[in-house]
């Protein structure tokens, strides 16, 4: 059985440093929204985000502490994790996941969001609604007094209403000093089992979901691709735990109590 561990908590003082991180990835998702489109490569993208973060002087933490070849991943239509930013000039009906991980002054944040490109089809459309309100199902199962395993339980019970599948091959995490802590933050899961969810916990929560089938295999780049060829979409927040509430740090230190599920937000 794999031991249960809570990783360094964090004071609100922390907190605040790690908001930082993360208020850079969420101005940088928002800057790099309408250049998402047909006839834009994805290395023209990669620049804007390589030049961002080198402004900002922040610290690229997927290329840096993570081992990746680049600073930001990319997972276009089948991808679902550690997509490389290829020589791909997009099109209409595309669906472009990109996560960011970076760190300001030794604190990491992390991220992902699913564009659109162009004309997207009724079915991708729905596909990224679905992994929004999947990603705040569990975000508003991650209060204290729960259970860590009530965020993927919740997880699962809305991707069934809203009839997709998680892919159960990866998890969320810890983050702080690290960019990877603990504990793991699994997308599936038995309600009240697991950890107690406690203040100073600092953590992802990141579904990838899909219409097809929730199976994955490694391609030549490393990257993981649906077996079915099915298209993913992801929405990766960081939340920190409160005595009594979760705040949001990758959208504008909101709590799930706002009104997270209009689609401007998001589409």
């Amino acid at each position: 059985m794999r031991h249960l561990s809570y990783g360094p908590l964090k004071t609100p003082v922390e907190v605040t440093c790690i908001r930082r991180s993360c208020r850079f990835i969420e101005v940088l998702f928002r800057h790099i929204k309408p250049m998402v489109r047909p006839g834009v490569n994805m290395k023209e993208l990669l620049r804007i985000c390589e030049l961002a973060m080198a402004r900002k002087k922040v610290r690229p933490s997927l290329e840096l502490d993570a081992g990746f070849p680049y600073p930001v991943s990319f997972c276009l239509n089948d991808v679902a994790a550690h997509g490389m930013p290829a020589d791909y000039v997009l099109r209409d009906n595309d669906l472009l996941t990109i996560d960011i991980t970076v760190a300001l002054e030794g604190w990491h944040g992390d991220g992902a969001w699913t564009y659109l490109s162009g004309k997207v089809d009724e079915e991708g459309r729905a596909l990224v609604r679905a992994a929004w309100r999947c990603t705040m199902a569990g975000i508003r199962a991650a209060v204290a007094g729960g259970f860590v395993r009530d965020i993927g339980a919740t997880i699962e019970e809305e991707a069934s209403r809203v009839g997709c599948s998680v892919i159960p091959d990866f998890a969320g995490h810890g983050i702080g000093r690290a960019y990877h802590e603990e504990p793991l933050i699994y997308h599936h899961g038995i309600p009240g089992t697991g950890l107690k969810i406690v203040p100073g916990m600092v953590f992802t929560i990141e579904p990838i979901v899909t219409f097809g089938r929730p199976e994955v295999f490694k391609d030549g780049t490393g990257g993981f691709r649906m077996r079915d060829g099915s298209k993913t979409a992801q929405f990766e927040h960081t939340v920190a735990v409160f005595p009594h509430h979760t705040e949001i740090l990758t959208l504008g230190r909101r709590q799930y109590g706002d009104d997270l599920l209009r689609e401007d937000l998001f589409l």
